[in-house]
């Protein structure tokens, strides 16, 4: 028999058990169910890591970890729009100086889990490591700094803005996941975003030239407190 059976089956001759030996049954298999899901919840530290955050961190870090393991074994597509979509729905926008009271804060998945708000760095980070986190190749992802023209198409306003770029291919067209908009949509259909860099956890791209992320003092902060959060990325 299977062991995912055979453990259920086991649970079905606790329950029948009488008294004592049906608690201590019971409670053996919880145990093992218990197990199992952590050895599925691979690279995901455990509650301890959202605690330090606050009862919202570990609320929403409880159903991130289920989203994720769910992802696992999902076509890119998929993972995609389900990481796009919990973050655009569970996180509500705001500036840093309202969230962190300072000017510029990067912030790990968990600490914007504690707050249930991001600017759009805050949005990025997060669904950049949720997607590696669920199985996304690195080389796919950028974190990609834009000029977000506003005010419509003949506008000549522009702010500064974060999205994350997913390549399929090396060569492709990117697709942008955005948090002020809902639709994944390839780069040619996002005319006001105009890119000024890019960066994923080892390396930097301005224009054509690529080096390492050395100058990028704030991402290689949050790269150290993730580690120190117990993340380990595939």
């Amino acid at each position: 028999m299977p062991p995912f059976f055979s453990l259920l089956a086991t649970g079905c001759r606790a329950m029948a058990a009488p008294g004592r030996l049906r608690r201590i049954l019971a409670a053996g298999v919880a145990l093992a169910l218990c197990m199992g899901l952590l050895a599925v919840a691979r690279d995901l530290p455990g509650p301890a890591a959202a605690a330090r955050y606050g009862p919202q961190a570990v609320r929403m870090y409880q159903e991130w970890t289920v989203l994720l393991n769910r992802l696992r074994d999902s076509p890119d597509p998929v993972r995609l729009g389900e990481v796009n979509q919990f973050m655009n729905r569970r996180l509500r926008f705001a500036d840093d100086q309202t969230i962190w009271h300072q000017a510029d804060y990067w912030p790990t998945p968990l600490e914007t889990f504690g707050k249930g708000a991001a600017n759009c760095q805050g949005f990025t980070i997060a669904k950049y490591f949720s997607l590696r986190l669920a199985g996304v190749a690195p080389d796919k992802l950028r974190l990609t700094y834009v000029k977000a023209r506003i005010g419509g198409p003949d506008s000549s306003i522009s702010q500064a803005h974060m999205v994350l770029a997913y390549y399929p291919t090396p060569t492709a067209e990117p697709l942008i996941l955005d948090n002020l908009i809902t639709s994944i949509l390839p780069a040619s259909q996002r005319p006001d975003l105009t890119p000024v860099f890019a960066f994923d956890a080892e390396r930097l791209w301005v224009g054509s030239t690529r080096t390492t992320i050395d100058k990028l003092t704030r991402w290689r902060q949050v790269l150290d407190k993730m580690r120190a959060e117990g993340f380990t990325l595939p």
